[in-house]
């Protein structure tokens, strides 16, 4: 039985989560459909640029996402921070980017005067909106369902685009999320679309590589700040150099025709997060067939499980053996 969004997401716990949204019937709606010859890869610009533009909406941050042919993954960030710390007018003009929110809420945005009724009835939006822009469920249906009507719209049907609600998978450690966003960002080349990690397009480690080319990190995506400053909201606790290393080397072993390894002396990052190399390869080539559910270090899966009142450890057997 799946278990309710709300009941998924705990922010004491992490403020990672990788989301996964996969079209209906695994068809080729946003890549060439190989049976008709029809190309959709247009749409995986639309994924693209929407996520973007809804994170500069949202208090929520883009870690890594890949927009592959007929799914999509998206690895966030909730700066729950970030959105108790902007001030009521900050919210509005926020959520008026991309929804229209109440004629009372037009007008405070605008300054005009209110009564003190009609400033309660803004207080009570203006509050709602906060929780939204810090809601993973929120975001995800704004990027879907955007997509979805746009895509009916083209093809002038109606119908589902996407199979069914996204799934999500709560990152628990730096060992879980570094690994899930090798995963995604080589999600492409584990497919056979793209022979290198700076080819391929529509991915987030596209964007990183073109940036660190120029000596910067894409302002569109959680940035890279560092070892040192562990589950913060100033960035990703990864040094930026290292993490695309390990992801180029990782690449080049992910191979549909041979069986990859990972030279011992490469990847210092691994050695950092105690992963053992060989293990490395299985979970970035098939993370979300030996995971299901919250991924972490066992005693991260206990708390979690703890927290959210769940009598099952999912994953447990499998993150022993991969990653403590």
């Amino acid at each position: 039985m799946a278990i309710a969004r709300k009941r998924q997401i705990s922010l004491s716990d992490t403020r990672y989560y990788h989301c996964i949204s996969r079209c209906v019937r695994k068809a080729y709606l946003c890549g060439i459909d190989k049976h008709t010859g029809q190309s959709y890869e247009h749409r995986r610009e639309w994924v693209e640029d929407k996520i973007i533009m809804l994170a500069s909406i949202f208090c929520i941050d883009v870690c890594a996402y890949a927009v592959m042919s007929n799914h999509t993954h998206i690895i966030l960030h909730v700066d729950n921070n970030k959105a108790n710390r902007l001030n009521d007018k900050a919210i509005a003009l926020r959520w008026h980017k991309a929804f229209k929110g109440t004629l009372l809420t037009q007008r405070f945005v605008k300054n005009e005067v209110l009564s003190s009724v009609e400033l309660q009835l803004v207080k009570s939006s203006i509050g709602e909106y906060r929780s939204r822009l810090m809601d993973i469920s929120w975001f995800m249906r704004s990027l879907n369902e955007y997509i979805a009507r746009k895509a009916n719209k083209e093809d002038n049907c109606k119908g589902r685009f996407w199979e069914g609600r996204f799934k999500s998978q709560a990152l628990l450690d730096e060992s879980a999320l570094v690994a899930c966003m090798a995963y995604v960002d080589l999600n492409p080349i584990r497919a056979g679309t793209a022979s290198s990690p700076e080819n391929s397009n529509y991915t987030s480690i596209k964007k990183r590589i073109a940036a660190a080319q120029n000596a910067k990190q894409p302002r569109s995506l959680f940035r890279f700040a560092g070892l040192t400053t562990k589950h913060t909201v100033n960035g990703l606790p990864f040094e930026l150099d290292s993490y695309l290393n390990l992801v180029d080397k990782t690449g080049r072993c992910i191979r549909t025709d041979k069986t990859g390894y990972i030279d011992h002396s490469l990847p210092p990052l691994l050695e950092q997060l105690n992963i053992c190399p060989e293990n490395w390869l299985k979970i970035t080539s098939r993370f979300t067939k030996v995971f299901h559910g919250a991924v972490g270090k066992p005693d991260a899966i206990d708390r979690y499980c703890e927290h959210q009142h769940f009598k099952r450890r999912s994953n447990l057997k499998n993150c022993e053996k991969l990653l403590a």
